[in-house]
């Protein structure tokens, strides 16, 4: 009895000091205010905080219908006029913020998410900020917003699995700048160079930082592989990921994090862009998602320390309409200058264990690697307990993609798998062992599909599996609908066979897309 004691006020003491140490490092200034987590935040908590702090300002931000950022500005005259808007938000006119809202009946109501509230870094008056969600004229979540068919696509897979669908993505990007004559960049050699051979990590740093102060879960950054001179300037590539969070949050640390290294770059006069391809040999940017399910703090992706069914059958599932989820992740049409061989770029619908070629990559995860640190401190004596990292890739989105759709495609496709009578013989048949363009493989590649080759082909594809993604009453029809007219409106179909060669047209075409939402 004393020892179960001992050990459950040891457990609920530990649980307290984790607890503690999560809020004491956490950047964000109303955690360390109100010394709580984000999710518990009421209105009242932040009514105290903006008396206390003296807000003058309050932002409203949301993304629009092609992922752009808006933001709504209040100033604040009195407690009264703050607390109506944290209680019921404000008007906004829908029709100029997605397209197939007509003007005619177009009002929206903009709510704010009181879990994301976060000062703003940039400005001198103290204003605070709100990510919000939209509502309709009967006070409904909008049934066509792309955040709300995220959270009707997270919410069936916790139906239907019990586990929670997490998420995190790796945003990519190149800062354009002048020519350092004495440390010049050296040509697609950047990944992981350190200053002063790449020119921008103070920015990427003080983005991470900035970006952590908005409650962002960062992993880490680092300069990536394009590095290359055009024109007389400067591009550097560089790549900030995340921690994976419930999928809401994942996509909002995206949104904010392009505007955050917009905003800092457009101070010092550079430009950022996340569009999928710059120039034609050298690398282009995605924008990588990876997952897990968890349940009960377990990562359900490993079993017996290996990868399990569950998620052979998820990866099958996303494999399976792999090609139609480009829709929304690759909406424009450079997106399909990046998806071509030999780039670490997908282009065949297979997967594989840390194989940068396929649609879907399997990175080392931790398993059975405890002692590692054991090794290379062989003097301090501690305990290091197994811990469960291990998530799937999906590699073919870029800089242009619908974020929350992506995300939510994603989770449509991983529960496909979970339905699909053959999704394991299928996740066998699709396995990519080693480079899949090595000619031992030749006639495995002979095999598999590819993915479309521009826009109009990725509306066909979509119109063909429309039916996985509008099941469950998660991708409205007329979402579907109006995606599919968009991308074939493009009439991009053999693009790059009619731009091959053609220098000129490719430079105006990127152009054009260079400063991609």
């Amino acid at each position: 009895m004393f020892n179960g004691s001992v050990c459950l006020n040891m457990t609920s003491l530990q649980t307290v000091l984790m607890r503690t140490s999560q809020i004491v490092l956490n950047p964000n200034d109303l955690v360390q205010f109100l010394k709580k987590d984000p999710a518990s935040f009421t209105k009242e908590d932040i009514l105290r905080f903006c008396e206390e702090k003296q807000i003058k300002m309050v932002n409203f931000r949301y993304t629009a219908g092609d992922g752009t950022l808006k933001v709504l500005n209040f100033v604040i005259s009195s407690r009264e006029y703050l607390d109506e808007i944290l209680s019921h938000g404000e008007r906004v006119d829908g029709s100029n913020i997605f397209s197939f809202i007509e003007a005619g009946s177009s009002d929206l109501y903009v709510i704010p998410k009181y879990r994301s509230a976060f000062m703003n870094p940039f400005t001198e008056i103290p204003t605070l900020e709100f990510m919000c969600s939209y509502y309709d004229n009967e006070g409904k979540p909008l049934a066509s917003a792309p955040e709300y068919v995220l959270k009707k696509a997270d919410a069936e897979f916790t139906k239907q699995t019990g586990a929670q669908f997490m998420g995190l993505g790796e945003l990519e990007y190149y800062i354009v700048g002048d020519v350092d004559p004495l440390f010049p960049g050296r040509d697609q050699m950047g990944y992981h160079t350190a200053a002063p051979f790449t020119k921008f990590e103070d920015i990427r740093a003080e983005a991470m930082c900035a970006l952590a102060r908005t409650g962002a879960q960062i992993k880490y950054g680092h300069s990536e592989v394009g590095c290359f001179t055009l024109n007389g300037k400067y591009y550097e590539q560089q790549e900030i990921e995340f921690l994976p969070t419930p999928v809401e949050q994942a996509v909002e640390q995206i949104v904010l994090a392009k505007w955050i290294l917009r905003t800092i770059a457009h101070r010092r006069g550079l430009n950022i862009s996340y569009a999928p391809k710059i120039t034609v040999g050298k690398a282009g940017s995605g924008m990588h998602f990876h997952m897990l399910a968890e349940k009960d703090g377990k990562n359900l992706l490993i079993e017996n320390g290996k990868l399990s069914d569950m998620a052979r059958r998820m990866i099958a599932g996303i494999l399976d309409i792999g090609d139609a989820i480009t829709a929304f992740g690759n909406t424009i049409p450079t997106s399909y200058l990046r998806l071509v061989p030999h780039q670490e770029a997908p282009t065949y619908v297979c997967w594989g264990d840390r194989n940068r070629s396929v649609v879907i990559r399997v990175p080392l995860g931790w398993s059975g690697v405890s002692e590692m640190i054991h090794d290379a401190n062989p003097y301090c004596g501690f305990t290091n307990p197994e811990i469960q990292k291990q998530t799937y890739e999906y590699r073919v989105p870029d800089g242009s993609c619908e974020p929350y759709l992506t995300l939510a495609a994603l989770i449509v496709g991983s529960l496909h798998g979970l339905n699909m009578p053959d999704a394991l013989a299928k996740a066998d048949r699709l396995y990519a062992s080693g480079n899949i363009f090595n000619e031992e493989n030749k006639a495995f590649l002979q095999g598999l599909k590819q993915l479309p080759a521009s826009c109009y082909e990725s509306a066909e594809v979509l119109e063909e599996k429309r039916a996985t993604f509008e099941a469950n009453d998660i991708f409205p029809a007329r979402m579907i609908d109006s995606c599919i007219a968009r991308l074939k409106a493009f009439d991009d179909k053999n693009l790059s066979e009619r731009l091959y060669g053609n220098n000129e047209a490719i430079a105006e075409l990127v152009a054009k897309y260079f400063n991609v939402a």
